[in-house]
């Protein structure tokens, strides 16, 4: 990107909306980070339980049922956990504009013509989100059948994991970045109708010396 993305605040019902979102955006993003925690985690207990299963507190560990080998199932919680760290932040991502954009066209531009191109860009993503959240839905609901055990018509190969859980993670995730650019999208529309210069609730490309004084100017204006 050009320079530092800025998200800004105004008194507007669709600040006040970005706010409420954004705290369900930033828990997801947590839940990403956890689970990235968490796969380490099993990845070294795997590995030394590979490793201290060959020395003499093989017997030891064997008693108490820890550290008996490579955790079983390693694979099948990597698969689990996948749509988690891939997919659950995408939103917050997308909110403060820190995604791998294109912008040398988008940086020359200002002004109307700017907020135009980003409001086609994000009513074209748009499109493209709610198909994707459609099918993703479909996915889930051919696996979810509570008429067989734990609800799941299909499971992981090593452990027998329900794959429903994993699958439903998908279009939630879709459903919020949906929802993310529809404020968007009410942003940039109001800011190419009212001839806005920085508008709320959209990610601005700002340098440092432009994000910190719109930010003090923003306190100012809730003080």
């Amino acid at each position: 990107m050009a320079g530092s993305a800025a998200v800004l605040e105004d008194s507007s019902l669709l600040s006040a909306l970005d706010r409420r979102l954004v705290k369900l955006e930033r828990v997801l993003a947590l839940m990403s980070g956890l689970a990235i925690f968490s796969l380490m985690f099993l990845a070294v207990y795997s590995v030394l339980g590979r490793q201290l299963d060959k020395t003499f507190l093989a017997p030891f560990l064997d008693k108490i049922g820890i550290m008996d080998g490579p955790l079983l199932g390693y694979v099948d919680f990597i698969e689990a956990m996948m749509p988690i760290i891939a997919i659950m932040g995408v939103s917050y991502v997308a909110r403060n504009g820190i995604h791998i954009r294109m912008d040398m066209l988008v940086s020359q531009l200002n002004g109307r013509l700017l907020w135009l191109f980003e409001l086609v860009s994000v009513l074209l993503m748009l499109v493209l989100m709610l198909a994707l959240t459609w099918g993703a839905w479909e996915h889930f609901s051919r696996s979810f059948d509570c008429s067989v055990p734990l609800c799941s018509r299909d499971s992981s190969i090593d452990v027998g994991l329900p794959t429903w859980p994993s699958k439903l993670v998908v279009p939630f995730a879709f459903v919020v970045l949906v929802l993310r650019l529809l404020l968007q999208t009410w942003g940039y529309g109001r800011a190419l109708v009212l001839g806005l210069e920085n508008p709320a609730a959209v990610p601005l490309n700002l340098s440092v010396a432009e994000q910190a004084r719109l930010e003090a100017e923003s306190l100012e204006r809730a003080g």
